[in-house]
């Protein structure tokens, strides 16, 4: 099995990059892509549905993103303590109906020795919003990188 770094236990700089990196895979919103960071037996609770696996995990996120049009998002390093981070984020997408949407929520993390992960909890909350109140537009550009962003 290859390693993903950064390895676990994490610092402050390797738990960051880490965070930065699913960002930057879920922004791509290619599932298969996304789902190389997970253990072959990685389980996830997100919002009210459990999933197993990294067949489940593309089949989820495939179905998610049909869903969330153009999703953007924006992670950030809550805390970390060895194989563990606590992220917040934030992302932004539309309904077929054309209704934006700003999701708010919190994550926990859980690595293998390898790096990759094997347990997520996400808890999420939506928030409507109107299109002009928008602020994440596409993958975050390299100014913002590291740069926490507003509660609202």
């Amino acid at each position: 099995m290859a390693d993903r770094p950064p390895l676990p236990p994490f610092t402050r700089e390797t738990a960051a990059q880490k965070v930065q990196a699913a960002e930057d895979a879920w922004n791509t919103r290619d599932p298969r892509k996304v789902a190389l960071a997970y253990s072959e037996d990685s389980v996830w609770r997100n919002r009210d549905t459990f999933v197993t696996g990294r067949a489940e995990i593309v089949a989820f996120l495939t179905a998610k993103w049909q869903r969330e049009l153009d999703y953007a998002l924006r992670k950030d390093l809550w805390a970390f303590d060895g194989n563990r981070i606590a992220v917040r984020f934030q992302y932004e997408s539309h309904d077929a109906d054309g209704q934006w949407w700003r999701s708010y929520g919190n994550e926990l993390w859980e690595f293998d020795e390898h790096g990759l992960m094997t347990r997520r909890e996400a808890s999420i909350n939506d928030v409507r919003i109107e299109e002009g109140r928008r602020r994440i537009h596409g993958p975050r550009p390299d100014a913002e990188r590291g740069v926490s962003f507003p509660l609202q």
